[in-house]
């Protein structure tokens, strides 16, 4: 076993695409708790899972972005699969610091079990940049076959392309 196959996964699983669900679904769940809080239901609750889910999802982010970034890597600079891959990372990086806003804007709010205006906007925007980045990401996959086993796209941990 290869030590690279802990950061890349093995060829035909790669470990990114995996843990973007729980970064993905934590993020979710924060937006729709936040909605909720700011509907008046379970308004308190809400608040807090609001701001515990925008916590847990930037930690996931911290382990998602490393795997996704080593696979960016290894991509054929200025190609069509690295420009879109360049634009998902960007989308991705770019929602992540609107998320980590929220949580900031956001802590006293949590405080005080609920969720600011402000915060919600930040929320609901971070998603929308999110939604844009994961499409972006499918693009990279389905339309490109990165890391897809008998692909001519695929990019195999054990080869690194030359720049």
């Amino acid at each position: 076993m290869k030590l690279v196959y802990l950061v890349k996964g093995l060829p035909g699983h790669p470990l990114h695409p995996p843990l973007t669900d729980v970064t993905i679904g934590a993020y979710a769940f924060a937006t729709v708790a936040a909605v909720l809080s700011k509907a008046g239901v379970a308004d308190r609750g809400a608040a807090s899972a609001w701001w515990l889910a925008l916590v847990v999802a930037l930690a996931s982010t911290a382990l998602t972005a490393t795997t996704g970034f080593v696979d960016w890597i290894d991509l054929e600079w200025g190609s069509a699969r690295w420009r879109t891959a360049t634009l998902h990372m960007t989308a991705m990086l770019c929602a992540s610091g609107v998320f980590l806003a929220a949580a900031l804007v956001g802590h006293h709010a949590y405080v005080q079990q609920r969720v600011s205006t402000v915060g919600l906007v930040l929320t609901v925007v971070g998603f929308a940049v999110l939604a844009l980045g994961g499409w972006l990401g499918g693009a990279v996959v389905f339309v490109h076959g990165t890391r897809v086993v008998g692909s001519s796209a695929s990019v195999s941990p054990d080869s690194r392309r030359t720049r």
